[in-house]
């Protein structure tokens, strides 16, 4: 059987879900928000222990990425991921979610094989990339500033 192209994009609009757009960008709002929320909240709880707000913010991504991993862990991140969507990928959190989810998915596979060598397959080309951008930005800055 030959179809055509618009045959085709008829035939797959006829039988996939309808998009419920708004109700998903809302979700994602929300909860993106509420995590955005719970670090301010924690830079405030750390700069009451009279740390800096910069040493606060260090405090802040450090238990937002140990909290995301565990929630990673036991479950509950990829829950609310399924309703929050593009919400739950506030930087942070979803870059811990991406390098834990993976090696959580091939731990069976073995502490080198599966956990270690699985671990980075999602954050790995960020950490190259971001390396990569940091020691460009190193240079030009060194060049600007002290040539």
């Amino acid at each position: 059987m030959k179809i055509t192209n618009k045959e085709y994009d008829e035939l797959a609009k006829k039988h996939s879900p309808n998009s419920k757009t708004i109700i998903n960008m809302i979700k994602a709002f929300v909860i993106g928000g509420l995590i955005c929320v719970i670090g301010q909240a924690l830079i405030y709880f750390y700069m009451s222990f009279d740390l800096s707000k910069q040493d606060s913010g260090t405090m802040t991504s450090i238990t937002l990425i140990f909290l995301s991993a565990l929630l990673t862990g036991l479950e509950v991140y990829d829950r609310v991921a399924r309703h929050g969507g593009a919400g739950t990928l506030v930087p942070i959190t979803g870059f811990a979610n991406a390098v834990v989810s993976p090696a959580l998915e091939f731990k069976s596979e073995g502490h080198i094989a599966g956990l270690a060598a699985k671990m980075f397959v999602v954050a790995g080309p960020v950490i190259v990339y971001g390396l990569a951008a940091a020691f460009v930005y190193g240079i030009l800055v060194y060049i600007f500033t002290y040539l």
